[in-house]
């Protein structure tokens, strides 16, 4: 746990944010798979640039080891990722609280996201957890929506 720090993403972070992706433990995508999706290197620096896709960035000593990403548009946590030997510490927390407070600062009262509706899955309790509650809908691919309400300061 030592030596973490966190920033919000480059441009120049996405490259590595593809890969890291595809060496998560659960929901991992390969860099082709989210080619087919539409999600490249160059998509990603482009959202990250045009702030249509903020996010946020963890290090362990200087090394990418997490992120979380939002879609400033809609109020979506699109993506939050973290290498398997920095789970349980903290790292997707922090971040994810990080994401949702820039939302609620751009005057988001509503977040959602989809979340495997699977509860062996470590994300079906990590959520629910930290308050986040199912809206009764499913994505395309099958994933519950969850969302969460924002309380005004």
């Amino acid at each position: 746990m030592s030596n973490l720090t966190y920033h919000p993403a480059k441009p120049d972070d996405a490259a590595l944010c593809i890969k890291i992706r595809g060496m998560t433990r659960e929901n991992a995508f390969s860099e082709e798979e989210l080619r087919e999706l539409g999600v490249t290197a160059e998509s990603w620096r482009t959202g990250i640039a045009d702030g249509s896709c903020p996010g946020f960035i963890a290090c362990a000593s200087g090394d990418m080891i997490g992120y979380c990403f939002g879609d400033r548009d809609t109020g979506e946590i699109v993506v939050l990722a973290v290498l398997p030997e920095y789970e349980g510490q903290g790292v997707g927390k922090t971040l994810l609280g990080m994401m949702v407070e820039k939302l609620k600062k751009q005057g988001f009262h509503r977040l959602f996201l989809a979340c495997s509706s699977d509860p062996n899955v470590r994300s079906y309790s990590f959520y629910r957890y930290l308050g986040w509650s199912p809206t009764g809908e499913k994505d395309q691919f099958g994933d519950e929506i969850l969302q969460i309400q924002l309380k005004n300061d």
